[in-house]
């Protein structure tokens, strides 16, 4: 009877998730485009959206930060136009510089995770495919300086996940009322609302009913493997969430956990809020913007240091010739909208060590 109930329940959330999965309806909201490109991991067109702030147009020949922001289980859409105005706000009162917010589509419940069965490989559709298809259409601070990836609930968890997986692609990582980050998914916070059926079909979903995969994909298990990458790029991380939030004993254990591996942090507990980013954010107060604005103030000391390494190296010359011809990345070094000789021989001209 438990196995029959599972399997309704799988094909129920699978059809969710099946349904234009890739792709959601349009957003309606202020400076919000709808875009889509062609993910190589998913083998199939895939939806984001993105916040473009007026600065955008004022500056035709100036590039911007990006910040990634990664949604809760449940809806990937319905957050876009309250975080686009937050942010709005925030940078038309200078709290914040001018910045694109991408909304990536992490679909209903992906945990921001490639599936163990190979079907919805989200990581790489985000790492691999989507942030370089921003930086290659938009005219962005194609670096790990200009990058921050944050999150909330899964986001959150998601944000943890990507971030330090890839240390060399965020200078700032925003795990807010982040879960699911417990040992063992199955050991449901007390208090949940998601029913053991949904749970079981998730867990069977996404990770394959595998506990060896799903603690591997485990920020935890991550960011103790990428410890010291994630310290000497300085990257900033915090956590916050409500004191209320039923995931704050797990989200104690991370704060813990990155306090033994040396790995400088923020942790805030909010008194008297629920598991909401919308009275999180807001929140934080001056230390919210203080975040980004830190984040995004550590430096690449050059240019042809593609991945902020220290070293213009081999892997530098790899994501150059990736990058060869008409583009606005990262590698376009001189900024004509091109990756070209003259792009090449100025990292030649830079090969070795940053002083």
């Amino acid at each position: 009877m438990r196995r029959a109930i599972l399997n309704v329940v799988t094909i129920a959330l699978t059809a969710a998730t099946a349904h234009g999965q890739w792709t959601t309806e349009p957003v309606s909201a202020p400076r919000v485009q709808y875009q889509t490109f062609a993910s190589s991991a998913a083998g199939t067109t895939v939806s984001f959206h993105v916040y473009l702030p007026q600065a955008y147009d004022q500056q035709p020949n100036a590039r911007f930060p990006v910040l990634y922001w990664l949604h809760g289980s449940g809806n990937p859409i319905a957050g876009i136009p309250w975080l686009s105005n937050f942010f709005a706000t925030a940078m038309g009162q200078g709290r914040i510089p001018p910045m694109l917010v991408v909304f990536p589509n992490g679909m209903n419940y992906s945990m921001w995770c490639d599936s163990k069965d190979g079907d919805v490989p989200m990581e790489r559709v985000v790492l691999d495919d989507l942030i370089p298809h921003v930086d290659a259409t938009f005219r962005t601070v194609a670096q790990r300086n200009g990058r921050i990836v944050e999150g909330f609930s899964m986001g959150g968890a998601g944000s943890g996940r990507l971030g330090f997986r890839r240390p060399d692609l965020f200078a700032g990582i925003s795990m807010l009322g982040a879960g699911p980050m417990q040992l063992d998914f199955l050991d449901e916070p007390l208090g949940s609302d998601v029913s053991p059926e949904m749970r079981l079909a998730i867990y069977d979903m996404v990770w394959g009913s595998d506990p060896a995969y799903y603690l591997a994909q485990n920020p935890r298990t991550i960011v103790t493997d990428r410890a010291q990458a994630v310290i000497e790029g300085q990257v900033r991380v915090r956590q916050a969430l409500g004191s209320l939030d039923l995931l704050v004993p797990m989200n104690q254990d991370v704060d813990a956990l990155l306090t033994s591996l040396g790995i400088e942090h923020a942790f805030t507990i909010l008194p008297g809020l629920d598991h909401s980013a919308a009275t999180v954010l807001p929140a934080l107060g001056q230390a919210n913007w203080d975040f980004y604005n830190a984040a995004l103030a550590i430096p690449c000391r050059h240019a042809a240091d593609l991945d902020c390494s220290g070293t213009v190296d081999g892997a530098d010359l790899a994501s150059l010739l990736a990058a060869w011809g008409p583009g606005h990345g990262a590698a376009d070094l001189n900024g004509n909208g091109v990756v070209d000789g003259q792009d090449l021989g100025s990292m030649i001209a830079a090969w070795g060590p940053v002083p």
